[in-house]
Parts: C-alpha cells; structure tokens; sequence
C-alpha cells in the first residue's frame, strides 16, 4: 500500500514523499520550515492528486520525463522521480492519481 513519508532532512526542513506500494518514491516535496506546512502540502497532494489537468509533464536537461503536481494556485507541491520513458511517467502520474488520495501518512521526523 503506497503512503506518504514526513521526514527531516539534513537542513532540518520538513519533507514528505510519497512512496509505492514497491517502495519507490513518487513524488516528493519542496522543505517546509514546520511540520503543518509540510501536512498543509500532504492534503493539498490529496485534493489535487485526481485531476489530471493539475499535473505538468516536464522533461529534464538529460532528457528524462518527470512531472510535478501543481495546486490550485499553480504551485509546485510535488515532484516525481526522473523516468526513463513517457510511458514510465504516465504510470507514475496515474499511480499518484489513484494512490495519494487514500494514503496514510508515516510520520519519521
């Protein structure tokens, strides 16, 4: 069962990722400088996960696809792996789509 991480990193933000059922990550997040800002970001994943219009498609410099989720207000609240293909990405979007809404949250920090 996929779920969302809350984690600290190495400068002391706030940070979650949501990770397969696989493990792998799907999607991480920007730091947050406290911990509501980071749950704030979890639930926005979740309202904003179903809607495929909310995600922008994007290809790195080295040409790998990968995509962020976007909240109603254009921001960035998640971005996902580096893909090796198109296709790889699409099911990573339509993992996020179908698994964040229900997720529950791991709290490591």
């Amino acid at each position: 069962m996929a779920k969302f991480e809350i984690y600290k990193d190495n400068s002391g933000e706030f940070r979650f990722r949501l990770k397969a059922s696989n493990g792998q990550n799907i999607l991480a997040s920007e730091g947050y400088s406290a911990k509501s800002g980071c749950n704030n970001g979890i639930d926005s994943v979740k309202k904003n996960a179903p809607d495929d219009s909310k995600y922008e498609r994007l290809e790195s410099k080295g040409g790998s696809p990968y995509f962020n989720l976007k909240a109603g207000n254009n921001q960035v609240i998640g971005t996902s792996q580096m893909y090796s293909s198109v296709s790889a990405m699409e099911n990573g979007i339509e993992s996020v789509k179908t698994n964040a809404p229900s997720a529950p949250i791991d709290d490591l920090s």
